[in-house]
Formats: C-alpha cells, structure tokens, sequence
C-alpha cells in the first residue's frame, strides 16, 4: 500500500522543514537497458538539462553495464531498495509486474514516480497525464504515481485532444496499425527475423505458404507478421475484445476528461519496426471544417500537420520514425456527417508513444517543485 501522503516532490526533512533540497533533483531510470529505457536516456541527452545525478537501474543480469546519458558514462545498478535512496523522480520503463512491486518501494523512499507500464494506468487515484493536454494533472498524485499512456493512445491523444478543445469530441472510432516494437525487444527482433527468411522467396500466392516458411518462429505474435498484417494486439478479453482494445477507450476518455465518451477501437500489428498510425473517425458536438481543423491542428503543441494529398504529403510511419511529435495528414470531413471528421495520425511508439512522455512529466514534476 503507497501512503497517500508519500511521493510528495522533494519532500521536507526530518525536522519538517523546508520542501527542496539545494541541489537539482536527482532521477531514477528503471529498466534503463530495455528498449524504452534506452530511447529514454536519449532523449534526457537531448532536451534542457534539469537533473542532477541520473541514476540507471535494471534487473541483476544488466547490472554492472555502462550506458551513456547526457555524454557521459553511468553504470548500470541493481534493481533494489537501496537504488531508490535519494532519489526525487523515478521514471519506470518495465513490465506490469515489475512497477507493480517496485514502484511503491521507489514512493515510500520519497519519490515521485513517473510509471510507463499499465499497473497504475487504470487506478483512481493516479493521474493519467499527456502534458500537451491534461498537464495540471500531474499536480493531483495521493499515491505518489503519475501514469503515462500507452503507445496507441499517445500515437493520436495530443492531436485529438487540440480537436476536442475546440470542438467538443462525442464518439471516437479508431483503427490501429501497430508496429512491431509496441510489443518490445522481442517484436522487433522477430520481424527483422521473419523479413530475413521471406526475402527474395516467392511467397504470399498461396494459402499459409508464409507461416509455412516462418514455422514456429512468431515470437509474441500470434500469426507471422512479415508480408502480413494480424488483427490482434494485447490479450482475450471479454466478448472478443483485446486488452490494447479495451485500454484505448478507458485511456482515452481518462486523459481527455471523458468517462461516458463512447470509443471502439480495432488493433492491427502491421509489418513496421517503428512508429504507429491510426485510422481515426472523431466525432464532435460541434460542426467542423476541414480548413478549421487544419488552423487548430497547425498550432497545436506536439502536433504536426502534414496534409496535401495532391502532393501525396500525409504521414507515414517510416517517415516519421525518430521524431517527437504526432503527424497528422489525410483530414477530411465525413462525407454523411458535418460534425465528424476523418483522419489519419503516426507517430513513433517509443519517443512520444513512451519515453518522451515520460521525460515530459518529470519536467512538470521538477518545474512544480520550483515554483
């Protein structure tokens, strides 16, 4: 059980006073040697440099590793209580089970943590922050716990978040094409693995000729991704929903403010390596024009517009691997309903998708803490 009171940033001392230490905080990057953590520690290279020690933990077979962060060499250290000793932010980027018994150690040590797995997303008590959309929520943390989204959700939040500040969404329709890095390490490595034994072989002619040629090797898909697309992400849940499915909606309507907003979604996993893109049919209490969606879309932070189809300008997600913002192109009003609108979003699942994000609440988490 997290102590509602703990997680507090920068928390007083034993005598009750004063609330910030004089040095800048310090920040935990759990599972800094997964694929996540990795873009993580990139990223934390990149942007303003508000840390001061960055302290990278990981499981005892990573422990020992160097990894480079903000140009310099740290070294990897075991998953434990004492990696949480003094430490103002820690950032998660582990599996469910993991952040669910380590999260509440990082927060009774005194930490904010900033968690990038689905142990907390759902959880009352814990915000569910995109900062370009609902930031002054991270303010509000009785567990000490911030969520990040998932990658599908973030793949299209920011840009549907602008639209619904100015318009008013009503219903949401989306249609998910995820890349195999959605699914970690594994996934990734099993579509190069998979592109590699149906190249320059004459397949996809003939009923079951690729999962043939790929056998068993699927890795942690359910039918062979490459020359293919699987209508599946996540697990079985009730009435034939997949979990990935079902997160979209009751993540959606958290960030946005929504909880009676009606949302389906449907996820595919396509042969991509990087970068997800979404099908989305948005509707709004509102009529829109597409001219009045692209001026909001234009200026809306974390948002490029990229849509002239004359010129076959939209987004794809080989293009937009490796980037930060969500792309948006193909914007069109539906043709049977003046307040709904058609369009199409990428954005790439592990910067924005994950561990941008997650840099992003730790900003507003220490900027909190100077104000």
């Amino acid at each position: 059980m997290i102590p509602a009171e703990a997680g507090r940033p920068f928390l007083a001392d034993s005598a009750g006073a004063a609330a910030r230490p004089a040095a800048r905080p310090r920040l935990a990057v759990v599972g800094a040697t997964g694929a996540v953590g990795r873009v993580l520690l990139g990223i934390l290279s990149e942007r303003a440099d508000i840390w001061g020690e960055i302290r990278l933990i990981a499981s005892a077979r990573s422990a020992g590793r160097t990894l480079a962060v903000r140009g310099e060499e740290a070294e990897v250290v075991e998953l434990g209580e004492d990696a949480f000793d003094g430490v103002d932010v820690a950032m998660f980027a582990v599996p469910d089970e993991i952040a669910a018994q380590w999260v509440p150690v990082a927060v009774s040590k005194g930490a904010v943590a900033v968690d990038s797995s689905g142990a907390f997303r759902g959880d009352p008590d814990v915000p569910l922050v995109v900062p370009e959309v609902n930031g002054c929520a991270a303010r509000i943390r009785p567990r000490g716990v911030i969520a990040n989204p998932h990658c599908t959700t973030l793949s299209m939040i920011v840009a549907l978040g602008a639209l619904h500040a100015a318009y008013g969404l009503s219903g949401l329709v989306v249609s998910s094409y995820q890349a195999a890095s959605g699914a970690g390490r594994a996934g990734t490595e099993t579509l190069r693995a998979q592109l590699s034994t149906v190249s320059g072989a004459e397949l996809g002619a003939a009923p079951g000729d690729v999962r043939r040629a790929v056998g068993d090797a699927l890795g942690p898909f359910p039918a062979p991704l490459a020359l293919n697309v699987v209508p599946w992400a996540g697990s079985l849940q009730e009435d034939g929903w997949s979990s990935e499915e079902l997160r979209i909606r009751d993540e959606a309507r958290k960030v946005l403010g929504l909880p009676e907003l009606p949302v389906t979604a449907t996820c595919v996993r396509v042969p991509v390596l990087t970068g997800h893109s979404m099908a989305v049919h948005a509707r709004f209490e509102k009529e829109v024009t597409v001219a009045g969606a692209h001026e909001i879309l234009a200026v809306a932070p974390g948002v490029v517009l990229c849509d002239d189809p004359a010129e076959h300008e939209y987004p794809t997600p080989s293009d937009v691997a490796g980037t930060d913002p969500t792309w948006v192109g193909r914007v069109r009003r539906s043709l049977d309903d003046p307040r709904a609108l058609e369009l199409f979003v990428c954005g790439d699942n592990l910067r924005k998708g994950a561990a941008l994000n997650a840099a992003q609440i730790g900003e507003l988490v220490v900027a909190e803490a100077g104000a």
